[in-house]
């Protein structure tokens, strides 16, 4: 797992290895896709373990009692599909941060 960690905090790097002379543009859209990707994967690991956690309890509530399993189930996909809807939200700030990047200067366009 340290390996893993260390593998993927290494390959931050190639997104700062560019030498442009840009007036540190390439710095902003460098920072712009690291954070969008340690964002992501920070909600998507909460998102599972939400997810887990509701699946979890529906199954044990079913478990005491298989007679309301049917509103157990309803309740567990509302709040499913409301974890999922987090993780989305924050799929579309990243995607915002990297494509229609809010902290370039006006004017400054980076193909990326």
């Amino acid at each position: 797992m340290k390996f893993l960690a260390l593998l993927c905090l290494g390959m931050i790097g190639f997104a700062f290895g560019a030498e442009n002379n840009d007036m540190g543009l390439s710095m902003v859209v460098s920072y712009s896709i690291g954070g969008a990707v340690i964002g992501l994967g920070i909600a998507a690991l909460g998102g599972a373990i939400g997810m887990g956690h509701a699946a979890a309890a529906t199954i044990s509530g079913t478990a005491r009692n298989p007679g309301i399993s049917g509103k157990l189930l309803g309740t567990m996909f509302i709040a499913l599909a409301l974890i999922e809807a987090q993780v989305i939200y924050t799929l579309v700030l990243a995607l915002v941060a990297i494509y229609a990047n809010p902290f370039l200067p006006s004017g400054a366009v980076l193909a990326i």
